[in-house]
């Protein structure tokens, strides 16, 4: 499913819709270059899953923990990250059984690990448009804008 976004705040709504499939152990893998969304459809899923907490880019973290909401959010980013053998160093089975749902932004990098992911591409159109390919099997059949 191929959506445009012509601004962050319906790039967080896209994100916010889409919380409402997710089930506890969901993988969102993110793809996409810098600076093209990744975090505000993140903010957007969080606001989906009633997560009460500001959400910010764990860039410097690789994971920022979301708690307050229906279900956890794991919000990673994998940018320094060099293989999927990494991910597993850092505890990802754990973050898997917590009951939550595990948001990945620079998928790429550990991509061989997300294999049954709902995958999010977002290609940067202009300063404001967002190209959103949302791709994740039976789940994204049933949903609707």
């Amino acid at each position: 499913m191929v959506v445009m976004s012509h601004s962050p705040e319906e790039t967080e709504a896209l994100g916010q819709r889409l919380a409402a499939l997710l089930r506890p152990g969901d993988v969102v893998a993110f793809w996409g270059d810098l600076g093209a969304g990744k975090t505000a459809f993140t903010r957007g899923l969080a606001r989906g899953l009633g997560i009460t907490e500001a959400v910010t880019s764990p860039t410097y973290t690789l994971v920022n923990e979301y708690l307050s909401g229906r279900m956890p959010l794991f919000h990673f980013d994998m940018y320094r990250l060099t293989s999927s053998d990494d991910l597993f160093d850092i505890g990802w089975e754990d973050y898997l059984t917590r009951g939550g749902i595990c948001a990945v932004e620079w998928s790429e990098n550990v991509a061989d690990a997300l294999e049954s992911a709902i995958r999010v591409s977002i290609r940067r159109v202009s300063d404001t448009d967002r190209e959103i390919t949302l791709e994740g099997g039976e789940r994204l059949a049933n949903f609707s804008l």
